[in-house]
């Protein structure tokens, strides 16, 4: 709330995401650990289990469970993951991979080429710049192949600093390739400098990332408004900064932020909702309880 906060503040007010209705807050806790860690909170959300710090898409005792992108293939989905992240990042692996350890980078990339995705958008690193390539995945060199694109499966690495553009450029050019599927789509879309921000106490780099964010979520609402059969779920898998705004000027955008750690920490987050069903998120709950309402929401078994 208070990274939310500061960002409506030092936008005159306003933000695309402070004109949702739709409201409910997440509690964060792992199954070991009142503080959260990414991999443990974006695994509850993908998966619907309470799982340990660190592990990814797998159990307490180190066993696969289902995530969301591979229940809604078997239910004729296809599905797309964009981050500012690297693809292996915690997040966003936790919607495609199963490992015991988030640092197991090799054996959640060979999840990823395994995985059940038709298009990524990913920071890149330095084994995979200039691939034409990655595994089946064919690597567009534009946002705007990606949107034009027919292929089966796409991909595109960020280079460099990403710009405050290149999200929601990203956003809505993936939302037009999957469109282009005439097939029901998920897509996961990470703001993920909005926490290493946090990490470094840095006001200014989140306030400057969540209104990068906010223009994806602007692409989305627009799609969505389009489309008039579109969900979108906007939160967090947690808090990062402990941040305060003890002082500030609207007037000129300016904001004083004190941190009080430069870590995680275990208050509720907030989840926006929009489209159909919306009305459906509203209240307080666990954050595992989010992969239940999105399913029902589509009207989707968990069965086989």
């Amino acid at each position: 709330m208070a990274q939310i906060s500061a960002t409506t503040l030092a936008n005159k007010g306003e933000l695309t995401l402070t004109q949702l209705r739709n409201i409910g807050f997440l509690k964060t806790q792992s199954s070991n650990d009142f503080t959260t860690d990414s991999a443990g909170g974006a695994t509850a959300i993908a998966t619907g289990v309470k799982v340990p710090n660190r592990a990814i898409g797998v159990d307490e005792n180190g066993n696969p469970l289902k995530n969301i992108t591979e229940l809604l293939a078997e239910k004729g989905f296809v599905s797309g993951i964009v981050t500012t992240d690297q693809i292996t990042g915690a997040t966003p692996s936790s919607f495609y991979a199963h490992q015991k350890d988030r640092d197991m980078a090799e054996a959640i990339n060979d999840d990823f080429l395994k995985s059940k995705l038709s298009v990524f958008v990913s920071s890149s690193d330095a084994a995979s710049q200039g691939k034409n390539n990655i595994g089946s995945f064919q690597m567009q060199a534009s946002m705007e192949e990606i949107g034009n694109s027919k292929k089966e499966k796409i991909g595109f690495l960020f280079s460099g600093i990403t710009s405050p553009a290149s999200l929601s450029n990203a956003v809505k050019n993936v939302l037009n390739y999957l469109d282009k599927k005439s097939k029901p789509f998920f897509l996961m879309v990470e703001g993920a400098k909005i926490d290493s921000n946090g990490h470094s106490n840095t006001i200014g780099g989140v306030i400057d990332e969540s209104i990068a964010f906010d223009k994806a979520i602007t692409e989305a609402l627009k799609f969505a408004d389009s489309d008039k059969n579109t969900l979108i779920i906007i939160t967090a898998d947690h808090e990062t900064g402990g941040l305060t705004l003890p002082q500030g000027n609207i007037a000129i955008s300016e904001i004083e932020g004190d941190f009080t750690t430069d870590d995680h920490t275990g208050i509720m987050v907030p989840v926006f909702a929009y489209g159909p069903r919306s009305n459906e998120f509203q209240g307080i709950y666990e954050n595992n309880i989010l992969f239940e309402k999105i399913i029902n929401a589509l009207g989707v078994s968990t069965e086989d």
